[in-house]
């Protein structure tokens, strides 16, 4: 009886075993995937984080924001919300129309630039490297660590930007905007980022906080920092903090 037994669930058994082992080689090929170390920090694929929505209406007048704007290099040190970082984000390049407009002008709507976060202290965040989505209104996991001393480094050894809470990054793919406007839709482009920089800056004074556009960078080694495509120009950094 126990032999007919055995022999009867045997080869069950051992498809169970055999579905088992395939599950665990494909999980740990997952994770294999999805984190690569490189010796110092550590590169995710393909993880998305969710933020929270944006507001489209504030207690700050336009006209409060713009005369309260001012340059912020010096930083409290105390952490940024998740947020805060949404709307700084949103005000940036957020999709504000059904036909995929956003917040800032573009030539074309054709929209070269790239937004990343540089985010160091943001509750609720790990330290990391972050490209924002603005379709999906998300974040998309670039490296993980906190590379605000490395962005400093590279900003011509602005210590003071790794003070900041987070620093946003303005890149931009030209061939977006050349293609169609030949050599001119370079100053098209650099035209936007101001746009869009302007409207961090303001946003960030109506939520209490502040920040400097910073264009002095060597461009090879912040492009390296972030791990950018070679299509993809860094244009600008905004550290952005709570003023001291």
């Amino acid at each position: 009886m126990r032999k007919a037994f055995y022999g009867r669930c045997a080869p069950r058994f051992f498809v169970l075993r055999i579905i088992l082992a395939s599950a665990l080689t494909a999980y740990a090929s997952l994770l294999s995937a999805r984190s690569v170390d490189t010796g110092r920090h550590r590169v995710i694929a393909a993880e998305i984080i969710v933020l929270p929505a944006p507001h489209t209406a504030g207690s700050m007048s336009l006209e409060e924001a713009l005369h309260r704007r001012d340059s912020v290099r010096e930083f409290l040190g105390t952490p940024m919300s998740l947020e805060d970082v949404s709307q700084l984000l949103w005000a940036a390049q957020g999709i504000t129309h059904d036909d995929q407009l956003r917040t800032a002008p573009s030539a074309g709507a054709l929209y070269p630039l790239e937004l990343y976060l540089v985010g160091g202290d943001v509750l609720n965040l790990p330290a990391g490297i972050y490209r924002y989505l603005p379709q999906r209104h998300r974040l998309e996991v670039i490296r993980r660590g906190d590379f605000r001393a490395d962005l400093a480094a590279a900003a011509m050894h602005q210590d003071w930007l790794k003070d900041s809470a987070a620093i946003l990054v303005f890149a931009a793919v030209e061939e977006r905007t050349t293609a169609k406007y030949g050599s001119r839709g370079r100053a098209y482009v650099h035209a936007e980022a101001g746009h869009a920089a302007q409207n961090v800056l303001l946003q960030a004074v109506a939520l209490g906080l502040g920040g400097t556009p910073v264009g002095a960078f060597d461009d090879e080694w912040s492009a390296q920092v972030l791990d950018l495509p070679a299509e993809e120009k860094i244009l600008y950094l905004v550290p952005i903090g709570k003023p001291r």
